[in-house]
């Protein structure tokens, strides 16, 4: 391990043991990657004496619940005090938390950030940052073996889950050697591989079904096949019921299309305010390209909001893929 990320491990056990009552907060529109690494940590916790709460602005997915044990991730609404000591996890900036620092944190709140995504904007008064993990999850662990945390049943399947969620079932470029190799010792855990990757991965809901069928009705193709874009109407999505836990996913389908680089969920979420999503095969940083649009992410898998007139947001966002280094380099 680098020297630094050493330090920076060493400094995030010194919090952790130092304080007794925490607060761990993961990003709205929670993934598999966020909720299992705040379980972990909550685990982490309970195994050192530590007081905790876990609290998310939104729900979790129906398909992720079956990480929770006896566990619990509460609304903000269900919170009455106020945290001295933050754990934030899978946050890459300040604003991926919602309104929680408002209503929850004392005003010289302590944060421990523990983050993998490369555009974090290290807003913690301790940032164990790793933007070569291949989830959070990934460095949850590197702080259990730090601490010398024993692990069991709970904690194994959690973290292999955050492993398992964020690699796309092991899939994806960031799936490492190291990754491969956590998750074979968690399997030593008394896991069932086949079932986790059935509740994480595979379950789909008629929701998501219905949300598909509108993303790929409204699917364009530009760049002789090198560009998808398909967007989703705020009439659709509020006739349709939709939540954003119904879309996850959407944007990797229509990349997965033979030819296309770069791939483009455009969601209206209210009059002239969107969330867009961003996806790449292998030559485009859509994480450099989300930061323009002052969001982030990965080289091939970010997103941002953006409020204005859609013809606005279409032509200023094309112009930047289009102009970007792996576009230009490599002929696309």
């Amino acid at each position: 391990m680098m020297k630094q990320y050493l330090n920076n491990l060493s400094a995030a056990g010194s919090f952790i043991r130092s304080n007794d009552n925490f607060l761990i907060v993961s990003h709205v529109q929670p993934d598999g990657d966020t909720i299992s690494s705040a379980i972990a940590m909550g685990l982490i916790l309970k195994g050192l004496g530590k007081n905790y709460t876990l609290v998310n602005q939104d729900k979790v997915p129906d398909k992720l619940k079956f990480l929770l044990f006896e566990e619990t991730i509460l609304p903000i609404e269900e919170l009455t005090q106020t945290f001295s000591a933050v754990i934030t996890v899978d946050v890459a900036d300040h604003r991926r938390m919602g309104d929680l620092p408002v209503t929850l944190f004392e005003e010289r709140a302590e944060i421990l950030n523990i983050d993998h995504h490369p555009t974090n904007d290290n807003f913690g008064q301790i940032n164990l940052l790793q933007s070569t993990a291949a989830a959070t999850a990934e460095i949850i662990y590197d702080l259990a073996k730090f601490m010398k945390i024993p692990f069991d049943h709970r904690l194994a399947k959690c973290i292999y889950s955050g492993l398992l969620t964020d690699t796309g079932g092991f899939r994806y470029s960031n799936t490492s050697p190291k990754v491969l190799s956590i998750a074979a010792e968690m399997l030593n855990h008394d896991l069932n591989p086949g079932e986790i990757a059935e509740r994480a991965l595979e379950t789909i809901t008629l929701k998501y079904i219905e949300a598909l069928k509108l993303a790929l009705t409204n699917l364009s193709i530009y760049y002789n096949g090198s560009l998808a874009w398909s967007n989703l109407k705020y009439h659709d999505l509020v006739i349709n019921s939709l939540l954003d836990s119904d879309l996850e996913g959407i944007v990797s389908i229509v990349r997965n299309i033979e030819g296309v680089e770069v791939a483009v969920l455009c969601k209206e979420i209210a009059k002239e305010h969107f969330k867009v999503s961003l996806r790449s095969k292998k030559h485009v940083n859509v994480g450099e390209i989300a930061k323009d649009f002052f969001g982030g992410g990965h080289a091939r898998a970010a997103g941002f909001s953006y409020k204005g007139s859609f013809y606005s947001l279409k032509d200023k966002l094309l112009d930047k893929i289009t102009h970007s280094e792996g576009w230009n380099n490599f002929g696309i």
